[in-house]
Parts: C-alpha cells; structure tokens; sequence
C-alpha cells in the first residue's frame, strides 16, 4: 500500500520494527522503531523517558517525509 500511496505524489513514512520487510515491500521511507509488541514505545521506560522516544520517532519520521528520496532509505539517527 506504501507504493501505491507513492504513486499519487503522496509522500509516506513506513515505520516498522523490522526493517528487511519494509525493503523488501519496496517502501521508500523508512524509520526502524522499537519492538513488535511496541512499534512506538517502551513500557519499561519511565514516563518522561518513553515520552521523549516516542517524540524522537516522531520527528524522524516527519524529517524522513520531508526528505526527497530516489531509492529506498532508511532513516536511522
């Protein structure tokens, strides 16, 4: 769906925990998150320090979608 989004000249963003699937479904922009059971978050994690993760990913992701991209990029850090 990621690709087809993509097509209509709509930018997209695929976070995902598991970054080869996204590679290999031809996603173009990619922020790696956290864990499968918490894609955007950490229960272990105090709240403020949770808080503050969830904010980071967040911002990368917004970087990622206002970043032109040619091939498949993962945005890490």
């Amino acid at each position: 769906m990621v690709k087809e989004i993509e097509r209509t000249g709509i930018p997209v963003v695929h976070m995902c925990t598991v970054v080869p699937i996204s590679l290999t479904v031809g996603a173009n922009r990619i922020v790696p998150t956290i864990a499968i059971p918490h894609p955007l978050g950490n229960p272990n994690l105090e709240l403020e320090e949770e808080k503050e993760l969830r904010r980071k990913l967040v911002e990368r992701a917004l970087k990622a979608l206002t970043t032109e991209v040619e091939e498949q990029t993962v945005f890490e850090d």
